[in-house]
């Protein structure tokens, strides 16, 4: 099979798919000779069809569009946008639309259109027929005005004479309908005959005997009248001429003959031969052979007859496409006025000898033979309706259509006969501008015929391709401190489409203030001076924008590096830098770093540090900038130091620029509070029974030679006044009567003061005690020295109350054990104890008599040497001097030695106030000299004994202690804390709530060393050098 056959038979297949979806059929009925803008039909209405978008439920507005051929006519118009089908101005004339015909019904006429429904995404294309009916608008008509007939003189009667018929373009009781014969004379009669065909054909009567020699012609008219409305009707004069008498007349063999002859037979030959006889003789028997008068012109032109013989013949060229069928009548005639009639029916039968006809409607309107699609147009947009046609019947008449090469068109049958041209895939103006090919309609005959038509299509470019830069990134590069308009580079874009889409004009987006650029050529300039240290980068877009419509653009980016110049000396983020350090800083240690920048990049940015006037203190790094010291910072010595330093950049020519630098010592808390006064642990206060609250009982004044801060001393009671009998105030130290004192107050009692500065991060404290002695005089010192005494065997956590009141009532105590014993012994014992009582009553009088003015009392030498003994009879530590009062190992197996925890737990009214950690094994080394004994040692115990806590209003048993060691009279308790709370504006007592245990009390992580306390009473001179130059940590 080769490629023609191939697309013979894909043509095939797809004429004989119809798309029933895109393909319809509307049929019509009008009469003839309507005038113009007479509505016939309306097609969306007829057909149903919506105008709304099944897909996207919107309303389209659909286009209407009747195809037709260039040049014609068109009969009837369609409506673009209604779909409606009018009349036109040109005149439907049936008879001229049917011209040549021989129609039996008044039906038949008819004439097909198509109609398309646009746009393309709601094609359909409508076949419409219009059925033609006929009105009366011929009249019947004779073939001559004039018609002889000629009758034997001895003519019987009722004898018949075919007349010749009329004929009426009509149809149907519009056509001849009525003969009548006017002015017959009596002689003649007029009957009519109708054929099988519907004919009617007019014969005259002879109603008399006629003689050729009284009259030989009768004159007469033959009206015909058509059965319409209005009735139209025409006459012709009928000549009757009476002849001689003829007896016989010819007689054919067969009335009807039906022939076939090939339409291409050649002139000459032979279709038929007819024979008449007749009975006469001589001339009578002479027959000649005529066509008869209904025989068309055409039929005569085409067919001969020879007049003797009777052989029809071709005498022309035979076309079955414009006849198909001749009818013939044919007249014998022998010369008496009644010839023999014969019908011969010539069917022409068919011959390859047609090919195809193309007809081509253009739905999009050509331009000069070119049709003119854009390059946008979707896939199957419609471009003309091919109607193919042979007028060769059967297999000679089966035509297929397809198109000659490979284009992106194709051809989609809607009917057997039509083909809708349409594109088949996406056009694209760049790629091919004009395309022509052909059309090939081949029938099915042997030889097969075909016909070809051409098809010119020219694409319209539209704006589809928007400007392509060469390079979507342009990246440039220009030195600071340029001149304005400087050339810098050439954009340029280019554009796959023509003429005016091709147009390109250029622009500069945002961020491009700085430039220039020239809209046609694409330029770029600089329309500033570049500073590198005020913008490094400059990015920003370019747009491409043709000139189509609608218009296509398109972006590049524009990166303009400045390059650097050395134009920026060095800077110091600040002209003096001060940097703060604290003393006993470790010598190399880093006191400050110097920030230096330069706006320049590159070398030009590369700063050198160097320190001027040849500081050998401070090392300076010369590329970071970090200052580490070449000494060791004391605070007392120096508290500040101050030089310049000096940066320079390494550009060409370099820049340099200085900056002064102070390094400021701050102070350390490295001091703990040195206590002033009370000047002894073992000194006491006498308060009287009769003090009012708010009185001054006591005094406790510390001083502490840190600065700032870490100077700044709070005052706290921590242990020994569980019933609040006494208040401290935070900042003096004044030790004030919160109530008067009752006689159940009366004794000694023994506070323990804390005494923190608010140095950060950590705290330095010292303890003190205060020993108030509640009475109304104090006779005894002795006896209340031994109460002091013996309270250093009670930890500090306990209160002193607890123990030190039988030391007070022992007397009470022996009576209360005498009650026991007895009612009488008791009577005797009270007695004995009231006379006991006033004896030591007097004694405390004449001893506070003697002792007048005098607020604090201090033992004698010779007590301390008694007591001395009785710590080397009670096995106290050999250096006693040099430590505070220490308990020797307990026995466990004694019950009377019970151990101590050396771990003291604060008030609750103190632990909610955040109580910090003190640290007695972190605490700083004092200044007191080495005799002073270290009472720390008397709170810390190697018992495995649990800690137990002092809680307020709450006694605390007495725990019996295996050596009580008289205190010396300048020692004071130092000690440190492990955290330090933060000084908060709103509290009152920040800093007494420290502790320094888990437990929240004291606990003795190891010996405490004491200071030595200088009373100012003493020696206030050396006092003042002492409190104005303490010594720092030993």
């Amino acid at each position: 099979m080769d490629l023609r056959d191939f697309y013979l038979l894909a043509a095939l297949i797809a004429c004989l798919r119809l798309d029933s979806a895109i393909a319809q059929e509307l049929i019509y009925t009008i009469r003839e000779e309507l005038p113009e803008n007479v509505p016939i039909g309306n097609i969306p209405k007829d057909l149903n069809i919506s105008h709304i978008n099944a897909a996207t439920g919107t309303s389209a507005s659909l286009v209407y569009r009747l195809v037709s051929k260039a040049g014609d006519a068109p009969l009837v118009k369609v409506s673009s946008t209604t779909g409606e089908i009018f009349t036109t101005s040109n005149r439907i004339d049936r008879e001229k639309l049917c011209a040549g015909a021989s129609y039996a019904e008044e039906n038949e006429c008819f004439f097909e259109l198509e109609v398309v429904i646009l746009p393309n995404d709601f094609f359909r294309l409508i076949k419409i027929k219009i059925i033609v009916k006929d009105t009366n608008d011929n009249a019947p008509m004779f073939p001559s005005p004039v018609i002889n007939i000629s009758i034997p003189e001895n003519t019987l009667i009722n004898s018949r004479f075919p007349i010749p018929s009329a004929t009426d373009p009509d149809t149907g009781f519009n056509g001849v309908q009525h003969y009548e014969l006017l002015n017959g004379q009596s002689v003649f009669g007029l009957d009519i005959v109708e054929t099988p065909e519907g004919e009617k054909w007019p014969q005259l009567i002879v109603q008399q005997n006629l003689d050729r020699e009284q009259k030989d012609t009768y004159v007469m008219k033959i009206k015909v009248e058509d059965g319409g409305t209005p009735q139209k009707s025409s006459t012709a004069i009928l000549q009757v001429t009476v002849s001689d008498v003829n007896d016989n007349r010819p007689v054919f063999k067969e009335s009807q003959v039906e022939v076939h002859i090939p339409e291409n037979a050649p002139v000459g030959t032979s279709v038929i031969q007819l024979h008449a006889t007749d009975a006469d003789v001589g001339s009578n028997a002479e027959i000649r052979y005529i066509f008869g008068a209904q025989v068309a012109p055409a039929t005569k032109r085409l067919f001969a007859l020879n007049n003797t013989t009777g052989l029809i013949t071709v005498q022309r060229s035979l076309d079955r496409e414009e006849t198909a069928i001749h009818k013939v009548t044919v007249l014998a005639s022998d010369g008496s006025s009644t010839p023999a009639r014969a019908t011969v029916t010539i069917n022409v039968t068919d011959v390859n000898d047609n090919p195809p006809n193309i007809d081509l409607r253009y739905i999009i309107s050509p331009i000069n033979g070119t049709v003119y699609l854009s390059e946008k147009d979707p896939v199957n947009t419609k471009i003309a309706l091919i109607t193919v046609s042979d007028k060769d019947t059967d297999v000679n008449g089966k035509v297929i259509c397809f198109i000659e090469r490979e284009v992106p068109f194709h051809l989609k049958a809607v009917y057997d006969n039509q083909y809708l041209l349409e594109t088949s895939s996406l056009l694209d103006y760049e790629g091919t501008k004009e395309f022509s090919f052909k059309i090939v309609a081949s029938d099915s005959g042997k030889p097969s015929l075909n016909q070809t038509a051409l098809v010119r299509v020219k694409l319209e470019d539209e704006n589809d391709n928007p400007p392509i830069f060469s390079q979507p990134v342009i990246e440039l590069s220009v030195s600071e401190n340029n001149r304005r308009g400087l050339y810098l580079t050439t954009i340029s874009a280019t554009d796959e489409d023509s003429g005016k889409n091709a147009d390109i004009v250029y622009q500069l987006g945002p961020n491009a203030s700085f430039f220039d650029l020239d809209r046609k050529t694409g330029v770029l300039t600089a329309s500033r001076v570049f500073d590198r240290e005020e913008q490094e980068r400059f990015i920003f877009t370019v747009t491409a924008r043709d000139n189509g419509t609608p218009p296509l653009q398109s972006q590049a980016a524009v990166i303009v590096t400045v390059l650097d110049e050395n134009d920026n000396s060095p800077k110091f983020t600040h002209n003096h830098f001060q940097f703060f350090v604290s003393e006993n800083l470790p010598k190399y240690s880093t006191v400050g770093v110097i920030t230096v920048t330069d706006a320049d990049a590159g070398e030009n940015k590369a700063v050198t540090l160097s320190i001027l006037n040849d500081n050998e203190n401070f090392v300076l790094d010369p590329y970071s900038g970090v200052i580490k010291s070449n000494v060791s910072f004391d605070r007392e010595q120096q508290s500040s130091y101050t030089f310049d330093v000096k940066a320079i950049d390494g550009g060409q020519p370099p820049r340099s620029s200085t900056a002064k630098v102070t390094i400021n010592v701050m102070d350390v808390n490295d001091n703990s509070p040195v206590v002033i006064y009370p000047p002894s642990n073992t000194s006491f206060k006498l308060v009287p029974l009769s003090a009012i609250p708010g009185s001054v009982v006591a005094e406790v004044f510390a001083v502490d030679i840190d600065t700032g801060m870490n100077a700044e001393l709070k005052y706290t009671i921590v242990s020994g006044n569980n019933k609040g009998l006494f208040r401290i105030d935070p900042v003096t130290g004044n030790i004030t009567l919160e109530e008067k004192p009752a006689l159940t107050d009366v004794g000694l009692h023994r506070l323990v003061v804390n005494i923190s500065d608010l140095g950060y991060p950590k705290s330095l404290h010292t303890l003190v005690l205060v020993f108030l002695y509640v009475n109304d005089t104090a006779g005894n010192a002795s006896y209340i020295y031994d109460l002091i005494r013996r309270t250093m065997e009670t930890p500090l956590d306990r209160n002193i109350g607890d123990s030190s009141q039988p030391y007070q009532n022992e007397d009470y105590l022996t009576i209360m054990i005498a009650i026991v014993a007895g009612a009488m012994v008791v009577i005797v014992v009270i007695f004995v104890t009231v006379l006991v009582r006033c004896r030591h009553a007097s004694r405390f009088k004449a001893a506070q008599r003697s002792k007048q003015g005098a607020e604090w009392m201090s033992p004698n030498q010779e007590n301390k040497q008694n007591k001395k003994k009785k710590r080397k009879k009670r096995k106290s530590p050999k250096s006693s001097l040099l430590n505070f009062v220490t308990i020797e190992e307990s026995k466990p197996d004694d019950a009377v030695h019970e151990p101590i925890n050396g771990t003291i737990s604060l008030p609750a009214e103190l632990e909610e106030q955040s109580i910090g950690r003190f640290d007695w094994g972190t605490a700083p080394p004092t200044t007191f000299k080495p005799n002073s004994p270290d009472l720390a040692k008397h709170y810390k115990s190697a018992s495995p004994q649990s800690a137990f806590h002092l809680k307020p209003d709450t006694p605390v048993s007495v725990k019996k202690h295996h050596v009580i060691q008289e205190l010396p009279l300048d020692n004071t308790f130092v000690g440190g804390c492990d955290t330090l709370s933060k000084r908060s504006s709103t509290s009152s007592d920040h800093f007494s709530a420290s502790e320094c245990s888990s437990q929240g009390g004291f606990k003795t992580k190891g010996p405490l060393h004491t200071r030595q306390m200088l009373h100012p009473s003493e020696d206030p001179l050396l006092y003042n050098i002492f409190v104005a130059k303490l010594p720092t940590r030993q």
